[in-house]
């Protein structure tokens, strides 16, 4: 696969964050881009307006049957009808993946992998390289505030580029720097085990290109068995890492901080989004911003000027008297740093979490450390699984979380019912928190609230 051949490429799936990200870097090259996704989305919308051919059924006589090269999702059923036609019928098809690793051989790669935080640091670098005017062609795993996009282009032959450990294709990535934000265990359906999750990102440290730079979060469990030339680790503020932060202050639901290294000191960096796990997750984009050569001054402007990620600890109402955050947040861990740091941030507010899990094998396997973080809020309200990919498991519901929290109370109700609900029981300190269709809450609850 030389990405110069491609002129005519079909995807099946287009309308995936990831799938999308692809399909526009080859329609803003002039590549003839077409596509197959199940349902229209406010992003498929995007893709069309842009000039890219886009059906909603399953039909032959729709798809590209000139294309160079046919991409999928492993998200597609390998059923799928035009899926098995192209593979019928000799045409290149290939992963997503595939297609990325052809990116990262080809440009200087810069990756960011880890179980969670890899948008939100992906987004960040990309944004202080569009930003300071060093360039860079960006593929995101979430929409940018600041752009509206999951995907930018440059001339420059970098590329940012977010790592999926799902399905282990962040595998097939060769990096010249590598970002591990963490390596937490999670697709286990996938992994079958903890130590199987540590292994995959062990070996994507040992996929670095000769000469390349891993930057890691300090304090990772088997961080002594990550390779890379050159390694460096990062801190939210501990000293024993290479770069750190210090004299971190709240002000107004953002930070001020400072970001230190034995050679350099960044002063007075303000980001005006919430979370203190964002200020960690802007000291490892900062790190890579200094890599590159990019001044100080340039790095503080851009910093200050991110807006953040859609889903990721976005304010939709920011009021005196209630606040409303939402989040992707699926994981045990990304709920405890969602929770945490709005209750630092918004103390004395009670705090009521509307959480929808996701998939019911990880509803399984962290019912416990659900229940756990959960019981850090004042009110939890529980939707019924979303299921994803996945075939209901007996035994596995909303209920099995709902058992395990201890403290606040809990309710479990569906989605539709919850703005009736809040209607009733008003709240000071609002977050929705899930990877399903939660997200169709956003609107309604912000025009409640307003």
């Amino acid at each position: 696969m030389e990405l110069k051949k491609i002129h005519r490429i079909y995807f099946v799936g287009i309308g995936g964050i990831g799938m999308s990200a692809i399909a526009r870097f080859f329609n803003e090259k002039g590549v003839k881009v077409s596509g197959y996704d199940k349902t229209s989305t406010e992003l498929t919308q995007q893709l069309e307006a842009e000039g890219i051919d886009i059906h909603y059924s399953e039909d032959l006589d729709k798809i590209d049957k000139a294309a160079d090269l046919v991409v999928y999702t492993p998200a597609i059923p390998a059923t799928q009808k035009e899926l098995v036609y192209y593979r019928e019928n000799g045409y290149e098809v290939v992963k997503r993946s595939d297609v990325l690793q052809e990116i990262t051989r080809e440009l200087f790669a810069i990756t960011v992998a880890g179980t969670h935080g890899k948008t939100t640091v992906s987004t960040m670098i990309a944004h202080i390289l569009r930003h300071t005017g060093y360039g860079c062609n960006a593929f995101l795993g979430g929409i940018s505030s600041n752009y509206g996009k999951n995907f930018w282009s440059s001339e420059k032959q970098v590329a940012v580029i977010e790592a999926d450990e799902y399905d282990r294709s962040f595998l097939k990535l060769s990096p010249d720097v590598a970002v591990l934000t963490a390596m937490d265990p999670d697709h286990l359906d996938i992994y079958g085990t903890e130590q199987a999750v540590v292994d995959a990102f062990i070996q994507y440290t040992k996929n670095i290109k000769p000469n390349g730079t891993l930057l890691a979060r300090h304090g990772l469990p088997h961080g002594a068995a990550l390779e890379g030339d050159n390694k460096l680790f990062y801190s939210l503020q501990n000293d024993a890492a290479d770069i750190y932060g210090k004299n971190i202050r709240m002000d107004n639901g953002g930070y001020e901080f400072d970001v230190v290294q034995q050679d350099w000191l960044i002063d007075n960096v303000k980001l005006y989004i919430g979370g203190m796990h964002n200020v960690e997750n802007a000291i490892a984009a900062i790190g890579v911003a200094h890599l590159l050569g990019i001044s100080n001054e340039k790095i503080r402007a851009a910093v200050a000027d991110f807006k953040g990620i859609r889903r990721r600890f976005e304010y939709l109402v920011k009021k005196d008297n209630v606040v409303y955050i939402d989040d992707y947040a699926h994981h045990p861990e990304e709920l405890r740093a969602l929770i945490t740091s709005a209750k630092s941030l918004f103390r004395g507010k009670k705090c009521t979490v509307i959480f929808q899990p996701h998939l019911f094998t990880r509803t399984r396997d962290f019912a416990d450390g659900f229940g756990e973080t959960l019981s850090m809020a004042d009110e939890v309200i529980l939707l019924p699984i979303y299921p994803a990919r996945e075939l209901p498991i007996e035994g596995v519901t909303s209920e099995m979380i709902a058992s395990r929290i201890h403290g606040p109370e809990v309710k479990i109700i569906e989605r539709d019912a919850v703005v009736t609900w809040l209607k009733d029981h008003p709240s000071q300190l609002l977050i929705t928190a899930g990877a399903g269709d939660i997200d169709l809450l956003r609107e309604p609850i912000q025009h409640l609230l307003n």
